[in-house]
């Protein structure tokens, strides 16, 4: 189920590559400071999370002290996997309407396109996820060795996101109000993902219920990995692996099969 994604994406990895990079630069092209803003982006997202939160709000997690700093690394974190999912799920629902003289195109792969709005949402991902592991090293909890495993995270987050982009994609062009239902979601998943709270916030009953949530693991995960130094559960990597080939395998499964009445619709 796996092979065939991958295989995609090795096959057309130079247009792919080249699509990411127009992506991203069609975003500062009109800009006074031009590239400069995918880093002062997420740089004064930290600044405001570490004021809000750390100074004006005074929130602490459970087990932090009473480090001001620390709650907003730990926010800053989550709100990483978050954005990832964000952008690419809210951009994938009209990546075909807004590329139609490709679809039209035999030769053209079109499952590149829900891909090339998840590498500039990667892109972005990468350089705040950068600021996080500076930060934490200066004054968080230091540069931990678990840093090196990020990789093995980052790599089912990928791999789910862009199946759900294939599927959003796909959606996106027969159903119109895609977007809207969409962004609703979006913000719904930020709220139900450890991203504010901590787990242990949330009621004990339902708990487990977090799990659900496709978001809780990862972020989890990467806090375990850059903030806390710890190696995350393998159960919960396998689990994470498993869900991604699912999604991943789906995700291409149904883009293909929706795929042939694009032309009509666009």
């Amino acid at each position: 189920m796996l092979h065939r994604p991958l295989t995609l994406i090795y096959n057309h990895r130079v247009l792919l590559k080249r699509m990411c990079w127009r992506d991203i630069s069609s975003r500062y092209r009109e800009s006074v400071l031009g590239s400069l803003w995918a880093i002062l982006n997420p740089l004064l997202m930290l600044s405001i999370y570490t004021f809000v939160f750390g100074f004006v709000l005074k929130s602490r997690w459970p087990g932090q002290g009473d480090n001001k700093v620390l709650f907003s690394l730990t926010l800053f974190a989550g709100l990483i996997i978050h954005g990832v999912f964000a952008e690419t799920a809210s951009r994938s629902t009209s990546v075909i309407s807004e590329n139609a003289n490709y679809v039209k195109k035999v030769v053209f792969p079109l499952e590149i396109l829900p891909l090339t709005v998840l590498g500039s949402a990667a892109f972005h991902a990468g350089l705040s996820l950068c600021l996080l592991v500076v930060a934490n090293a200066l004054i968080g909890t230091g540069l931990h060795w678990t840093v090196v495993l990020v990789p093995v995270i980052a790599v089912p987050i990928l791999l789910a996101t862009s199946g759900m982009a294939w599927i959003l994609a796909s959606l996106g062009v027969y159903l119109r109000d895609a977007s809207q239902i969409v962004t609703f979601v979006v913000a719904l998943l930020m709220y139900l993902s450890p991203v504010f709270y901590p787990l242990a916030s949330f009621p004990e009953r339902y708990r487990p219920l977090l799990y659900l949530n496709p978001l809780t693991l990862p972020i989890e995960q990467l806090r375990d990995l850059v903030i806390r130094g710890e190696v995350p559960s393998l159960v919960g990597v396998a689990a994470v692996y498993g869900v991604a080939i699912l999604v991943t395998g789906m995700g291409l499964w149904f883009f293909e099969r929706s795929r042939v009445g694009f032309a009509d619709v666009v």
